[in-house]
């Protein structure tokens, strides 16, 4: 297992990171000792991760806007329209 010192990674941080890609995980030392473990992470990104990732595309929230049960027309007031708009987007 390769080893870096706590001054080498933060004057050298590129050359250690390409390190642990080299090596899978790096063992940062402080003064000697072993302290931080720095490994290499090798994920699934889906195109749904992606997008929301980039902001193109917003989960839905999971806790929903009650409607109003009222018999006959319902009344909304200005501030349960607002939420609901903002729920129908996805800013929550």
């Amino acid at each position: 297992m390769a080893r870096v010192s706590k001054r080498d990674l933060n004057q050298r941080t590129s050359e250690v990171l390409a390190r642990v890609v080299e090596a899978g995980e790096v063992v940062v030392t402080e003064r000697g000792e072993p302290r931080w473990r720095v490994s290499y992470y090798v994920g699934q990104d889906d195109s749904l991760a992606r997008a929301q990732r980039q902001g193109r595309y917003t989960p839905p929230v999971s806790k929903q806007v009650a409607w109003p049960e009222v018999v006959g027309r319902p009344r909304y007031e200005s501030a349960d329209v607002d939420a609901l708009i903002d729920h129908m987007k996805g800013d929550r």
